[in-house]
């Protein structure tokens, strides 16, 4: 598959099969995030690969938007311990969705589904991912991702608008 092709494949998946994901495929999608660009390569990211019902089951209800049943929960999270100095501090939000989309691709290679929820600037979601997974307040959730293998297959789509693009 080459890159076009992931990207008009990659779709936000909802609903997977009980199939755990393989070790292999975590440590490749983790590979694939970590490949992402970082401001001044700083790499202010950590990642949590949740398989254990107990844990997925309160990230379930960190969100309205996460009650997703998939075997693996990706909890994507800015350190800022890591982060950019003073104002160049929120870079790790960038770096971070960078890292989210690669896992994202990565999982369409690999034949897995996957849908990114937000949690930050959700206050309350991202205490309840806090709470659920122990993290310190240096480390901020950004994104929860769900991924296993779908069942369910959204068609690919082409979301192309020329009116959104403007030459100077």
């Amino acid at each position: 598959m080459n890159v076009s092709e992931a990207l008009q494949s990659r779709r936000s998946v909802r609903r997977f099969t009980a199939d755990a994901v393989l070790g292999e495929d975590i440590n490749t999608l983790m590979h694939a995030a970590m490949s992402g660009p970082s401001a001044c390569n700083a790499r202010p990211w950590d990642f949590w690969c949740v398989t254990s019902e107990e844990k997925l089951a309160l990230l379930r209800k960190a969100s309205r938007f996460s009650n997703m049943k998939a075997p693996l929960a990706v909890v994507v999270c800015g350190n800022l311990k890591k982060a950019l100095p003073m104002g160049m501090a929120d870079y790790w939000i960038q770096d971070c969705s960078a890292a989210i989309e690669n896992i994202l691709l990565q999982a369409v290679e690999l034949g897995l589904g996957a849908v990114w929820c937000g949690l930050h600037p959700q206050k309350g979601a991202v205490t309840r991912t806090r709470e659920a997974l122990d993290l310190p307040e240096s480390i901020v959730p950004l994104g929860l991702l769900w991924i296993g293998h779908p069942a369910e297959s959204p068609a690919p789509r082409d979301q192309y608008d020329e009116k959104r693009v403007h030459y100077v």
